[in-house]
């Protein structure tokens, strides 16, 4: 018996119970609405294709059965596919050869397609002819969700347009409607598919730009660092010049009240050269603490690209050109890792810098603490020995 618009009435209901009863949820794209939109593509291309009668039945059959194999598994569905139309068509009384023709066709739609007939080109081309459809990212979407929820693989959305641009590329229409008419639109989804998988790699991007950048936190806590070192330093300097002023206070008049006592009392002699000694080494600590330390001002275009220079200091541009200041300055600031770096490396100089202040000063006030213990004893013993 050959295939006839009775028959393909049995068919379609046939096929579309089975899928409805048996289909799994995880189904997105595989559906019954897939099938009959593919049912209805191949009808338009067989017609504009000339297929006569019996291949227009022959194509529509094997259009409703095409994909009835997922109801038994998800990949090699094309067999299972032949399996169900070959022992459906059998209870219909369906001639042999016909049976092997549809068989033949839905093998067909395997991918990568090779049809050997009309007839089987004509299912390939109604099957994939959504990649020239204005609908196709709707149906894509659905597509890669059913990959996700089928655990096929699983894929992100800028991965599965990857895939999909390589897919359209690769893919060719067999008949000569798909190839006038259809492929224009394929050639425009593959263009839009391209503009979305650029926004999408330049959202991340962006994304992971923003996303390495420091926090308003970061900044706050740079901003109280620095403030309170500075306000440390600003401490040690005034410590430094209160004892500088005041050491130099006390030897100016130790000597004038004094020295003009030695012939008299030669014995003050010793005490004050003590006094004065500890007063003095007292000063020179002083000093040392607040004098600064300036390097050479200068640093090369290699540095920068090293992101060795901490362009935060003074003391290491004061020599340079301002063309090759503001270079280096619009390298730093374009780049935040160097950014950030250099503020790093600006609060572990600053603080090394407040530690040597801080152990000198503290050597400065010990000394001090010291010379007036022992001057004052001495000169104690030198007015009791009188």
């Amino acid at each position: 018996m050959k295939i006839n618009s009775e028959l393909l009435k049995e068919i379609e209901e046939y096929v579309s119970d089975l899928i409805l009863r048996e289909s799994s949820e995880f189904l997105n794209y595989h559906t019954v609405a897939h099938t009959r939109r593919v049912v209805q593509n191949a009808e338009i291309i067989g017609i504009q294709e000339n297929l006569n009668e019996d291949e227009m039945n022959i194509l529509l059959a094997s259009a409703w059965f095409h994909d009835t194999g997922y109801i038994k598994k998800y990949q090699g569905h094309e067999q299972e596919s032949v399996i169900i139309a070959e022992n459906y068509l059998k209870l219909l009384k369906v001639d042999e050869d016909i049976r092997e023709k549809i068989s033949e066709c839905i093998i067909a739609t395997t991918f990568p397609q090779l049809p050997e007939n009309k007839i089987s080109e004509v299912l390939c081309d109604a099957d994939l002819m959504h990649f020239g459809r204005e609908d196709y990212f709707e149906l894509a979407e659905k597509l890669r969700q059913e990959f996700n929820n089928a655990g096929v693989r699983k894929l992100k959305k800028v991965e599965f347009e990857q895939l999909s641009i390589q897919l359209l590329k690769d893919h060719t229409y067999f008949t000569s409607y798909c190839l006038a008419d259809i492929t224009k639109t394929k050639e425009k989804n593959i263009k839009l598919l391209q503009e979305s998988l650029l926004k999408r790699q330049q959202k991340k991007k962006a994304a992971l730009s923003k996303a390495n950048r420091y926090s308003r936190g970061v900044d706050s806590m740079f901003k109280l660092t620095a403030r309170n070192q500075i306000n440390l330093s600003s401490i040690a300097d005034n410590k430094s010049n209160i004892l500088i002023s005041l050491n130099g206070i006390i030897i100016s008049l130790g000597l004038v009240a004094i020295a003009s006592k030695f012939k008299e009392e030669p014995a003050i002699i010793m005490p004050t050269v003590v006094f004065i000694v500890f007063s003095m080494s007292t000063i020179i600590l002083a000093i040392l603490s607040t004098r600064p330390n300036i390097s050479s001002g200068k640093f090369t275009k290699d540095d920068i690209k090293q992101k060795k220079v901490n362009m935060l200091f003074f003391g290491n541009f004061y020599n340079m050109e301002l063309d090759e200041y503001e270079w280096a300055i619009r390298e730093m600031i374009n780049d935040d890792q160097y950014l950030y770096s250099t503020m790093t490396k600006d609060q572990y100089s600053l603080g090394k810098v407040l530690a040597k202040k801080y152990k000198l000063l503290r050597w400065a006030y010990n000394i001090f603490m010291l010379g007036i213990v022992v001057s004052v004893t001495a000169f104690l013993l030198v007015f009791l020995n009188m």
